[in-house]
């Protein structure tokens, strides 16, 4: 499946939310989102960058997929609608 090739932190910080994701913290341009929806607390950090790099949002996605206990390839499409 095809990323987005312009999205942003903040943009990303959003779609997120749908998976019980919120912003707990921003120190410099990173971004620090908490998920409490599985009893855990994992944490992600995201630049709150213009547009992510490929190889930093596909890992992101591999943290969030893993947290959640679903493949990749559903998650990309749910986030994505593709």
């Amino acid at each position: 499946m095809r990323l987005p090739r312009d999205l942003s932190g903040h943009d990303l910080a959003k779609l997120l939310r749908a998976y019980g994701y919120q912003v707990t913290r921003q120190t410099g341009s990173h971004l620090r989102l908490t998920s409490n929806l599985r009893g855990l607390e994992p944490h992600v950090t995201i630049p709150a960058h213009k547009a992510l790099k490929l190889g930093t949002l596909t890992s992101i996605l591999l943290e969030v997929s893993t947290y959640l206990k679903i493949d990749r390839e559903k998650l990309h499409r749910e986030i994505f609608g593709k």
